[in-house]
């Protein structure tokens, strides 16, 4: 582990390699799982906040489970978390017309519609980030699902904390990042 400020961080990040190969996954961990995305607590004003801007770029079967559940969820966990339909997508996941999987939060977000891009869980995946009381776990959560990925990312020698540069900075912010590129620097020599 690595400690930076109140974060121990995974030496996964580090040693592990990944790129999203969504051509070869369609996007299934938005469709995978046994949970909608995990949100934050801010997240949850962000949401509603934007909902009206989301709401055309999601289907009747996700407006209609929106409309059963709410617009985010308490887990099993007893955190909040994204609905999912029928035990499978997210309900902000569209589909493109080969069937890959995409965020309609994203969506809106990239057409202008909304400033923020989507929940942070969703933007460090496969970085999990877990709060405690007097710190976060910063961690690499492999899944086989991310195996082409975790190929793409060896052939390209890109390493996970690299692959999720923007959302770190976005979660941790810039110091945090760097400190993190010179502790790889380091252990790489």
């Amino acid at each position: 582990m690595i400690q930076l400020g109140k974060t121990l961080i995974s030496e996964d990040l580090l040693e592990k390699e990944f790129v999203c190969n969504i051509q070869q996954c369609k996007g299934a961990c938005c469709v995978e799982g046994e949970a909608g995305a995990p949100l934050e607590e801010a997240e949850l004003a962000e949401i509603d906040k934007h909902f009206d801007a989301i709401k055309p770029y999601l289907n009747a079967k996700a407006l209609a489970e929106i409309e059963k559940q709410g617009l985010y969820v308490k887990g099993w966990d007893g955190e909040w978390e994204t609905p999912i339909i029928d035990g499978k997508e997210c309900v902000y996941t569209l589909f493109d017309a080969q069937g890959k999987a995409s965020c309609g939060i994203e969506k809106a977000y990239l057409d202008g519609k909304i400033n923020w891009k989507k929940p942070i869980s969703c933007h460090l995946y496969p970085v999990r980030v877990q709060q405690y009381s007097e710190f976060s776990a910063v961690n690499y959560h492999q899944w086989q699902i991310c195996d082409t990925a975790c190929s793409l990312g060896e052939e390209l020698k890109v390493p996970v904390y690299q692959f999720v540069k923007e959302a770190l900075i976005r979660k941790f912010g810039k110091a945090w990042f760097t400190s993190l590129e010179k502790v790889a620097k380091e252990k790489q020599n």
